[in-house]
């Protein structure tokens, strides 16, 4: 990657990183905060108000990333960035459950994923976008990563309230790093004609596959921690304080281990077989989570396994996505693509506080099991995507391309 590649796909990832750290500091700790508010032992309000902002996400994913093509990508961010610090300020001055929904979403209603990901598809080169993709998936990692290990010490300090001010704070901070430290890149939506309906280029069976894979993982991660935080209190006997000393280790390994993974797949072609592996590894850790949460070291090994997955996902999926969309429409696939992903937090948290509020824990893990099965016969259909490199170009950035 060139020195623009790298600075751009890292301040944009940091911005990414910035913004997901504020949704998942509560992930943790919210479960069992929620227990001391009123109605905070109805597990399907709870469930609601960790994922509600996954709804309000997808309503406006779409229309982020269309402005984002038509006004520009920067625009875009630094409004979404303005109503996420204004729904982190609601919520952390609600003491209901019903005012932090309210407050959360607002947060999702702040959609600008897919004009991120569009502009870092924008900056880089498609021979390095898996990379400067998996900088966004490495990211995140970090950001849940700190979010595991920080939340239940700054819960302590703080409290919820105090997570969710501190939350509109970074969101602030963000916006100050869009405006003067991420670089500009070129918008080449109208560079090339358009041909036919937009519906046609983004609603393509490919596309769809990839829309509904990130669906599940985030379906995956939400519902679980409607009840893992409380499994490890109940069954593994970790104080909440303390949950950092399980999830550090466990994510830093599932690191280690996936980032080889992730090159070796892109440089060697075979990023389908890490793809379908992956989507297998999550259906037999939901099964081990279902037959083992009450037993710590199955726990602990399920949260390793799952992990391990969700981090190779992070880096493939969008990367899958920007490479097999058409060019002038990036900004568009990538917030239909988003979408997807909204709905999968909305759909975890409501569907997994409806479960352990009607059925049971092992019940949340195994209508996950099934519908991470239904994607792996999805995925074992889905095809990579061609190189469409430009003889001309192949080695230019997309800014060089422009200028030439």
């Amino acid at each position: 990657m060139t020195p623009a590649e790298r600075r751009a796909s890292s301040t944009l990832a940091s911005i990414y990183g910035l913004r997901m750290l504020g949704l998942f500091f509560i992930l943790p700790v919210f479960s069992v905060y929620a227990q001391h508010l009123p109605h905070g032992h109805d597990k399907f309000l709870v469930g609601l108000a960790l994922g509600i902002y996954g709804l309000t996400q997808a309503i406006m994913q779409i229309p982020f990333g269309l402005a984002s093509d038509r006004l520009g990508r920067k625009p875009v961010m630094v409004f979404g960035l303005a109503l996420f610090a204004i729904g982190s300020f609601v919520a952390g001055a609600s003491d209901n459950l019903y005012l932090i929904i309210i407050g959360r979403a607002i947060q999702g209603s702040g959609a600008i994923s897919a004009a991120i990901s569009a502009m870092i598809a924008d900056s880089t080169r498609e021979q390095h976008r898996t990379k400067a993709m998996a900088m966004v998936g490495m990211t995140i990692g970090f950001s849940f990563i700190l979010s595991l290990v920080l939340g239940p010490p700054i819960y302590h300090a703080i409290s919820v309230p105090g997570m969710f001010d501190l939350t509109g704070i970074l969101a602030l901070a963000a916006i100050a790093v869009v405006i003067w430290v991420v670089p500009p890149a070129p918008l080449t939506t109208h560079s090339e004609e358009i041909e036919g309906h937009w519906a046609h280029a983004v609603f393509t069976p490919a596309l769809l596959k990839l829309d509904f894979s990130i669906f599940v993982v985030n379906f995956l991660q939400v519902s679980m921690f409607v009840v893992v935080p409380v499994a490890l209190v109940q069954y593994a006997g970790i104080p909440l304080l303390h949950h950092w000393m399980v999830y550090l280790p466990v994510t830093l390994i599932s690191f280690a281990v996936a980032i080889p993974g992730i090159i070796w797949a892109e440089k060697y072609g075979y990023m389908k077989p890490v793809f379908v592996g992956s989507v297998a590894l999550l259906v037999l850790t939901m099964l081990g989570f279902a037959a083992g949460y009450k037993h710590p070291l199955a726990l602990i090994a399920a949260l390793f396994c799952f992990f391990l997955a969700f981090n190779v996902m992070e880096a493939l999926l969008p990367s899958l996505v920007s490479r097999t969309a058409p060019p002038n429409r990036k900004g568009l696939a990538l917030g239909i693509y988003n979408t997807g992903q909204s709905l999968g937090l909305f759909a975890g948290g409501a569907v997994g506080g409806l479960l352990a509020q009607y059925t049971s824990k092992e019940g949340v893990f195994l209508v996950a099991a099934a519908l991470a099965a239904v994607w792996l016969i999805v995925a074992a259909t889905l095809q990579p995507p061609p190189k469409r490199h430009k003889p001309a170009e192949a080695d230019a950035t997309p800014a060089q391309a422009q200028n030439a």
